[in-house]
């Protein structure tokens, strides 16, 4: 009955582990989508990356968002 206190635990963290990276991806491939539509978070985004756009560094980077596929698993 000893195993249990070894086993127990380590099959938490992997499962632990296993669902917030699933949960990491599914909310980074969800803001990706929203910052494909909202400018301003494109603008944000630049800003805190120390760049500052201009509209056709802005409209450059909608575009690429646009034609960024984001594959579903």
């Amino acid at each position: 009955m000893e195993w249990y206190n070894i086993v127990i635990p380590i099959v938490t963290l992997i499962v632990g582990a296993v669902g917030g990276f699933i949960a990491g991806v599914f909310y980074l491939r969800k803001q990706l989508e929203k910052m494909q539509n909202d400018p301003e978070m494109i603008q944000r985004m630049a800003k805190q990356m120390g760049y500052n756009l201009n509209k056709q560094q802005m409209s450059r980077a909608q575009n690429m968002m646009k034609n960024q596929k984001f594959p579903r698993k």
